[in-house]
This record gives structure tokens, sequence and C-alpha cells, in this order.
């Protein structure tokens, strides 16, 4: 099985109250997938990825105040246009091209 084989789709979605913290989780957040609403974004990674952004989370939040969600919607390869779908104005989510290593 190749690594592109085990990558999974994670929806997250994040309550940060304090605006430093909030714009250091986007930033974060954004080094690995896709924002698709204000605090919403979607990321498709190995989970030695997912566990490394994990790890990065815990350092940037205080978890007394802030709340983040994070929802695994399965393997990419097996994920259509029915399971991941939007009503109103859609949002660019980038397709995982050819691995290049």
């Amino acid at each position: 099985m190749s690594s592109r084989d085990r990558m999974r789709r994670t929806l997250i979605a994040y309550d940060v109250p304090d605006d430093r913290r909030r714009l250091r989780v986007a930033r974060l957040l954004e080094q690995y997938g896709d924002r698709i609403q204000y605090s919403v974004f979607v990321v498709d990674l190995l989970p030695s990825k997912l566990l490394q952004l994990k790890s990065g989370l815990k350092e940037v939040i205080d978890p007394r105040a802030d709340s983040i969600l994070l929802c695994d919607l399965g393997l990419v390869k097996t994920l259509t246009e029915a399971d991941f779908s939007y009503m109103g104005q859609q949002r660019t989510v980038t397709q995982q091209g050819p691995m290049i290593l």
C-alpha cells in the first residue's frame, strides 16, 4: 500500500477566543490543508503527519479556553463528491495530485 493510499481526510474546526492564539492555530493549519470556512479546515494527511499536527496544536492552544474539533472523514482514496459537498458558496479543497518524492 502506497503512502497516498493511507492518507485520511480530517475536518478541523476551532473556537479560540484569544486573537493571537487563534491566528497561530490558523497559520499552523494553513501549512497542512485548506480553509473552507473561517474557522474550519480540511486536511488530507498520513496518520503520522496528523499526529505531528496535533502536537503542534497542543503547543499553541490553551486547553482551558480553546476548543478544537477533529473529525476523521475517512481514507481520501474512498471519498467521492457525494461524501464531501457544499450548499451555497463552495470553497476549494486542494486535490491530492501525484506524489513526487
